[in-house]
């Protein structure tokens, strides 16, 4: 697994302004994710545990998003260069270098774990260990919110992302996945976003059992 997330951590921290302006405002022209996003966070404060990760937070606007909504919400990301960018842009958040399969997080911490598009450059083999981790810090009843690249085929397609390589995954082998790590998908939505690439985004939100 260091392999490739080194890969990534380094195209990433190669990219970081140019990606902060391409996404920071991302979510205000995506009205389906936007309120997937919404309901997330509605749903983690009902639990009563407001402490969230945005794992893969990049540049920090999401988790911004999240501590907006009434979210305890703090960013962990694998590129230095984002986390600095994030701590520069969002002083009163928190923001920490992390892998996201060995958060800084203990065990049943968390009412919710938001990761959009951060588990995308996993390799197939190895996305059952990061969602593992996933639930280990999630606290029984947590909520997972992933997004990713969609596909309508049977199998991960691995793609030329503009930053590193990445993968699009069958919604229901996903949800599949996320059953075997003792999470239960109960809302998914896919919707096309006219991407030159012809995936779908797929949004699907988990609790841990």
């Amino acid at each position: 697994m260091a392999e490739h997330q080194d890969e990534t951590r380094t195209a990433y921290d190669g990219a970081v302004e140019q990606y902060a302006s391409m996404f920071a405002d991302r979510l205000d022209t995506q009205p389906f994710g936007r309120a997937m996003v919404g309901t997330f966070a509605a749903l983690v404060r009902a639990t009563g545990n407001l402490r969230t990760a945005d794992v893969g937070c990049g540049p920090g606007h999401v988790t911004a998003m999240l501590h907006d909504l009434g979210l305890d919400a703090f960013g962990l990301d694998l590129s230095p260069g984002m986390v600095d960018h994030a701590r520069r842009a969002h002083p009163a958040l928190r923001f920490d270098e992390a892998r996201m399969e060995a958060l800084p997080v203990e065990d049943g911490a968390l009412g919710g774990v938001l990761a959009r598009y951060s588990m995308i450059h996993t390799p197939p083999g190895e996305l059952p260990a990061l969602l593992a981790e996933q639930v280990r810090v999630l606290a029984p009843g947590g909520l997972l919110l992933v997004s990713f690249f969609g596909t309508e085929g049977p199998e991960p397609v691995r793609f030329d992302h503009k930053v590193t390589p990445a993968y699009s995954w069958p919604a229901d082998r996903f949800a599949e996945l996320l059953a075997g790590a003792g999470l239960l998908t109960f809302a998914r939505l896919l919707h096309d976003p006219a991407s030159e690439r012809g995936f779908l985004d797929a949004h699907l939100m988990a609790r841990r059992q």
